[in-house]
């Protein structure tokens, strides 16, 4: 990293032009992934990376650029070459940075990149073995084990000067299942920004056990049916479908150039009563969480909508000066490479007052999807296609048997309102969000939800 002289003149440098702002984001990480196959380790990947992203703002127009080369000369180059996007002017300017200090919401007690290869091993032979022993019909178990520790020093010309260290782990497990010739398989994968302590909480077997569960689940499935129907979407990995089909669209990337369904909607309803939705990314140790965004400015807990009514956006710096709107600390990027933008970081459904089990009452014929997979979305309509890795039909109120090849489609903003059922039971999965600025790791959750209709696409001839 560089020392806080450097910093102050490159800085300097960078504001003898006619920008108005400038920024510097240094990073040095390392990733690591280990994949298993059948209990036998079969590929280790260790990538460094180190380098510093530079940007420069004149109004609403940004510049950025980036380099791994961090002598004084290339430095200088590189600064050279932006600034000459808005004019070099010779003006001094004189820059004093003030090192800030936060508290550390995610500490951990055995950082997985150091830990040695024997003891991660033991981890993930401990999630396979359990996976294959949970039936003789798991004719194959993967692991994948990823560690991720990037430590990053942020800069700018109003005097700001800030570290983090962002530390996190994710076991993946993938089982499969055949008899005869039905082969399906299960997927579980859970993680958090903590060390390999992780693990003692949610235990390899545990991890290893529920992608077979979900396998066999999915070998006695039945064909789904399609028809617009009530669907009753479970906890955890479920808020996928708020993330992707409404999530997006209310991150300033795609409100400040009106390309969402939400813009200028603040304080109007936009949802049913039951909905509150909140992006926090400052929950203790979660997949998503940072102690500071990727421009320096402190985490935060942000409530979106609040009893159906909108209430925040997710903000930057730059799309806030295009919204004239204030920065809600939501800027994120995968690493130097990319210059930043509004991102989600651990998004939900907050609890409701529904029991689960009342959930049920009255649907004569709908689908319970107990686990979301992927999917697609239109960030600027809301239209979704999401699958359903584990579903079951309801029929007269109770659940009947499990469906396979079942789809959700529909739009975000609609469903919404059609939400009249918010249990009690929220939980958060993870997962890997792409967007303009790289992929980056974020929590999606909810409690169950019941949705009065949407349409379900399925396999079966009915």
């Amino acid at each position: 990293m560089l020392k806080k002289e450097q910093l102050e003149k490159l800085l300097e440098r960078c504001m003898a032009s006619s920008c108005d702002f400038a920024e510097i984001f240094e990073e040095e990480g390392t990733t690591e992934s280990l994949s298993m196959l059948n209990g036998k380790l079969e590929d280790t990947n260790v990538l460094i990376r180190a380098g510093i992203g530079i940007r420069l703002y004149k109004g609403v127009q940004s510049v950025y650029g980036y380099t791994n080369e961090t002598s004084e000369e290339s430095l200088n180059a590189l600064v050279d070459d932006l600034r000459g996007g808005f004019g070099i002017e010779s003006k001094s300017v004189s820059i004093s940075l003030v090192e800030e200090t936060h508290e550390n919401l995610h500490p951990i007690k055995e950082n997985p990149v150091k830990a040695s290869l024997e003891t991660k091993v033991a981890l993930m032979v401990r999630a396979s073995d359990a996976a294959k022993a949970y039936s003789d019909k798991i004719q194959k178990v993967s692991v994948g084990l990823a560690s991720v520790c990037q430590n990053v020093q942020i800069s700018n010309s109003e005097g700001r000067l800030v570290h983090d260290t962002r530390i996190r782990c994710r076991m993946s497990v993938s089982s499969f299942a055949q008899d005869g010739q039905n082969l399906q398989s299960g997927y579980e994968a859970p993680g958090a920004s903590k060390g390999l302590e992780f693990f003692e909480e949610r235990t390899p077997e545990s991890i290893g056990q529920e992608a077979s569960r979900i396998a066999l689940v999915l070998l006695e499935a039945k064909d789904c049916p399609s028809g617009k129907m009530p669907v009753i979407i479970d906890n955890g990995f479920g808020g996928v479908i708020f993330h992707e089909a409404c999530g997006h669209a209310l991150e300033a990337s795609s409100v400040s150039k009106h390309q969402s369904v939400f813009c200028n909607k603040l304080g109007q309803k936009v949802a049913s009563d039951k909905v509150t939705a909140i992006d926090d990314g400052t929950i203790p140790n979660a997949w998503g969480s940072q102690n500071v965004d990727d421009e320096g400015n402190p985490q935060q807990k942000r409530v979106l909508i609040e009893n159906g009514i909108l209430k925040s956006y997710m903000i930057d710096r730059l799309n806030g000066r295009r919204m004239g709107l204030e920065s809600t600390s939501s800027s994120r990027r995968q690493s130097y490479k990319f210059e930043t933008t509004s991102r989600m970081t651990n998004t939900y459904i907050a609890a409701g007052n529904d029991d689960f089990d009342e959930m049920f009452e009255g649907i004569k014929r709908g689908l319970y999807a107990k686990k979301m997979g992927g999917g697609s979305v239109n960030p600027q309509t809301g239209e979704f296609n999401f699958a359903v890795l584990e579903g079951y039909l309801i029929e007269d109120g109770k659940i009947s048997y499990p469906v396979k090849g079942a789809s959700l489609i529909g739009n975000g903003a609609d469903i919404l309102f059609n939400i009249d059922r918010v249990g009690k039971n929220l939980e958060r999965g993870q997962g890997m969000c792409g967007s303009s600025s790289g992929s980056i790791p974020t929590d999606v959750g909810q409690p169950a939800i019941r949705v009065s209709q949407i349409t379900v696409g399925g396999t079966a001839n009915e």
